[in-house]
């Protein structure tokens, strides 16, 4: 898994290497910023899964530069810091959407707990030619912390497996290009499938599928429409034992 991508934005150079090294340390992947202006910038090309933003800031305030941030990117991640009583501010920046406020000096472990909390649960490709649908998947499964790849072909869902290190795959049977059922012989064949969930809007017409790929090692299948709480619980437990099978309705 790819390490967490932080920023820290503060003009207090010593506090934020001093923040970065420790981050670093427990391997962290770190930007600085000097002001909001130059964090703006910086995320206009590049993400991060959280910023911990100071409120006092030359030119543009931590807190414009905050609410400037959110207008960009509305699920952006961010903790404010603070080593001023600024309540009503901090009370708006949390009612905007920020995390929470730390208080300078920091507490390294109340920094590094906060990192461990949004740490993302695993990659899971969803692959499905119904765009509304996956794009539903996706939405369902960020908010429960996984990283999301979508695939819409056959072919695009073997590539990407290829390509990303896929924690779980939620397999659509009925694909342009190649079927569920060819892009998982091909994962098989290339020897890099990873725990896999069929899904199908045809449990009749394709059960003699389902079997053979129950058969062949599929986690299990779940026959739509379904509960997006019954893939999110799937998924987790395919995370935590990768060779569970799932009883599920099929």
């Amino acid at each position: 898994m790819k390490p967490l991508r932080v920023l820290i934005v503060d003009d207090d150079w010593d506090f934020a290497a001093g923040l970065a090294l420790l981050l670093r340390v427990e391997g962290y992947e770190v930007v600085l910023a000097a002001s909001g202006e130059e964090a703006l910038e910086i995320f206009k090309g590049e993400d991060f899964d959280i910023t911990f933003m100071d409120v006092r800031l030359p030119g543009m305030s931590g807190m414009e530069s905050f609410f400037e941030i959110r207008r960009l990117k509305p699920d952006a991640r961010v903790m404010m810091m603070t080593a001023f009583s600024v309540e009503q501010l901090l009370r708006d920046a949390v009612d905007g959407g920020a995390l929470g406020v730390l208080d300078k000096p920091l507490d390294p472990d109340k920094v590094l707990d906060i990192l461990e909390s949004v740490k993302p649960a695993g990659l899971v490709l969803v692959v499905d030619d119904d765009p509304e649908f996956a794009h539903s998947l996706q939405m369902y499964l960020a908010k429960a912390g996984y990283r999301v790849l979508l695939a819409h072909t056959g072919r695009e869902a073997v590539d990407r497996v290829l390509a990303n290190g896929v924690d779980v795959l939620v397999l659509d049977l009925r694909l342009p290009v190649m079927s569920g059922l060819e892009v998982y012989l091909e994962l098989k064949r290339r020897q890099c499938s990873p725990p896999t969930m069929v899904v199908t809007g045809y449990a009749v017409e394709e059960a003699g599928v389902i079997h053979r790929l129950k058969q062949m090692s599929v986690a299990g299948c779940l026959v739509k429409p379904f509960a997006p709480e019954a893939l999110i619980s799937a998924i987790g437990r395919l995370m935590q034992n990768p060779d569970e099978k799932i009883s599920a309705p099929s």
